[in-house]
């Protein structure tokens, strides 16, 4: 089962740190030296080969200078940059507002054929109705302190989610049962948004799974992830985006929601999940 979402991120930093530390041994210099030839501080190369400090392109450069290979440097760095894009604040995405982000992760989702949700917070991007994004997105630029585009972004997102009903896109999403009672939007939005659920899952391309409340856990509930196809999968916390390219962490997360899968209900009883979550709405704002 998969464990922390950050531990992909974290072992290709440290691979990337390993093998500079090797290379400076393979140069017979001992981290004073290589710091000197550099002209760094005396720690500087210690911090960047216990992976304390991720190397900037220059860094890795002159370290391979310093050792005489400077033939691995472009690797290195090709390396660097794929290890660094893996994990990215959300504050750092967000800098410029969310449309932007929305728009760039757009190809993603147009070449992506089969998508395998599942969502422990928050009704998934691509099924969420105009309204229920507004009250998310504002409370995201809220809390984060970023600049407030939420009305692009919510039209930006909605613009991605054309993919459920264009092309040749097959979904698979599981909730858990809290989802659909979770107030992100004010009550009759909700409403709006349960009432979208039981719409969509009528569509072929999506089959939409809830995990009820009293399900016996095989697996226990996880950070909110997105697979897209077998080719990468993006895992949501609090502060950041972990995005995992390797091949054998993409497959535990796949048989993760092939088991979360086993222990969903869909079909007539995913409704009468959804059919009860909106019932409770009702005296909420009648």
């Amino acid at each position: 089962m998969p464990t922390s979402p950050l531990s992909t991120a974290q072992a290709a930093r440290a691979a990337i740190a390993s093998r500079l530390d090797e290379i400076r041994r393979d140069a017979g210099l001992t981290g004073l030296e290589l710091a000197q030839r550099c002209g760094w501080h005396k720690s500087k190369a210690s911090r960047i080969a216990r992976a304390k400090t991720g190397p900037s392109d220059d860094d890795i450069r002159a370290w391979c200078r310093a050792c005489g290979a400077e033939d691995q440097a472009a690797d290195l760095i090709a390396a660097s940059r794929t290890a660094e894009s893996m994990y990215v604040q959300w504050r750092q995405i967000h800098r410029d507002g969310m449309r932007r982000v929305h728009e760039k992760t757009l190809p993603l989702y147009q070449r992506t054929r089969h998508f395998r949700v599942y969502a422990s917070n928050l009704v998934p991007g691509m099924l969420q109705t105009a309204e229920y994004a507004t009250g998310l997105l504002r409370s995201i630029t809220d809390f984060q302190g970023t600049p407030d585009d939420v009305a692009d972004a919510v039209q930006a997102r909605l613009n991605r989610s054309s993919v459920v009903y264009e092309g040749n896109h097959r979904f698979a999403l599981l909730l858990e049962e809290a989802v659909l009672y979770y107030r992100v939007c004010a009550e009759p939005a909700m409403a709006d948004q349960l009432r979208h659920l039981l719409e969509i899952m009528s569509r072929p391309n999506v089959s939409l799974g809830i995990i009820p409340f009293t399900a016996r856990r095989t697996v226990w509930p996880l950070e909110a992830f997105y697979a897209f196809d077998e080719a990468q999968v993006a895992v949501e916390t609090l502060t950041a985006e972990v995005n995992i390219t390797a091949p054998g962490e993409i497959r535990t997360y796949l048989t993760a929601f092939a088991e979360l899968s086993g222990i969903a209900v869909h079909g007539r009883e995913a409704r009468a999940c959804i059919t009860r979550a909106l019932a409770s709405l009702a005296t909420g704002f009648q």
